[in-house]
């Protein structure tokens, strides 16, 4: 099952910038099922699968959400700063503490921790009714000791920290801190045995789209594809707290392909097709327009590549419990499957 895949994968921490772990997994899994498997020199993990016909591209980052250590307290407190976005425009305010995390030291060592914030009995008036959480609110406890225990365990200024509970099954639903973009890379990992190909199918396993696309641009501007379909988690509106008329996409209903998100109007044709398909082979799907949201997608169609943006519906997206329906997955993955032996849609001379 994909979901046992996706588990898998969750268990590996891959931050921003030092997502080698998890290439060397898939590089592993990808060797022997490829007819070429290599890293390229930014640490994108890109794989020719097989089949003739035009180069056709899936896509899908490597990278997790997370933090970044700024500050080690005399204490043995570790304060934290994002790995995405500006400190100073603060953190999301809803989920971090709490949590635990894993934290990588200069050594490649991961050591256990936990996002904690002063509570209850010892916080003033002023705390308590504060709205809006900075990231000196909250830090890392590692339970370690002052801080020259801490020094002495690895931890250093930059180094990475990631949310690490377990992906887990919650009902019908499938629960996990780095499902974004693990369903992809399942996804790609299940393609490689898909038959019939009217392609030549290449995958790309990427670094660094959460903060910046980095790796896709990359990847884009050394190689040159036909067409490409980037694959990641897509946004519902399912909840009590958002409005349908914001967000119609929800969990169950199928694969969403997003015609447009705030940076770019995918391929139309590639996006019309993926729909067509949906309804020719009767697999359910949605058509999506995203707000607050970018992919590997822009990086990819800004060097020439006709690209589309095909996604699983999440909640709760960027939490360490982002959720998804496995049934959407599976969906996601037969609408690939015909996508790939199905020729590509003409295009004007």
């Amino acid at each position: 099952m994909l979901t046992s895949l996706l588990a898998e994968l969750c268990a590996v921490p891959a931050p921003s910038g030092a997502e080698s772990e998890l290439a060397e997994l898939l590089h592993a899994r990808w060797a022997s099922r490829c007819q070429e498997v290599r890293r390229d020199r930014v640490g994108n993990l890109v794989a020719r699968v097989g089949g003739s016909g035009p180069r056709v591209l899936l896509q899908a980052h490597m990278d997790q959400v997370g933090y970044v250590a700024r500050f080690v307290s005399e204490e043995g407190f570790v304060l934290l700063d994002g790995s995405q976005g500006d400190r100073r425009n603060g953190p999301e305010r809803r989920h971090p503490v709490g949590q635990p995390v894993k934290l990588l030291t200069r050594e490649g060592a991961w050591l256990d921790g936990q996002i904690v914030a002063s509570s209850g009995h010892v916080l003033t008036p002023e705390q308590r009714d504060k709205d809006k959480l900075a990231y000196d609110d909250f830090w890392v406890e590692l339970g370690l000791g002052d801080r020259d225990a801490v020094l002495a365990a690895g931890v250093h200024v930059g180094a990475p920290v990631v949310f690490s509970a377990p992906a887990r099954e919650l009902g019908g639903l499938f629960v996990g801190p780095a499902l974004d973009n693990r369903v992809g890379l399942a996804l790609m990992d299940a393609l490689i045995d898909a038959e019939d190909l009217a392609c030549e199918l290449w995958l790309g396993a990427t670094v660094q789209e959460e903060n910046g696309l980095h790796g896709a641009r990359a990847l884009a501007l050394a190689e040159r594809f036909d067409a490409a379909i980037a694959l990641d988690v897509g946004l519902v509106g399912d909840i009590p707290s958002v409005a349908e008329k914001e967000f119609g996409t929800r969990l169950g209903d199928g694969p969403i392909v997003v015609h447009r998100d705030t940076g770019i109007v995918y391929d139309r044709r590639l996006s019309q097709h993926l729909i067509a398909l949906a309804h020719e082979r009767g697999i359910p799907a949605q058509d999506g327009l995203f707000a607050g949201y970018g992919s590997d997608g822009l990086a990819i169609a800004e060097t020439g590549t006709p690209t589309a943006l095909l996604t699983v519906g999440t909640r709760y997206t960027h939490t360490a419990f982002e959720t998804i329906d496995p049934r959407d997955l599976d969906a996601t993955a037969d609408l690939l499957r015909a996508f790939l032996s199905t020729p590509l849609p003409d295009r004007p001379a």
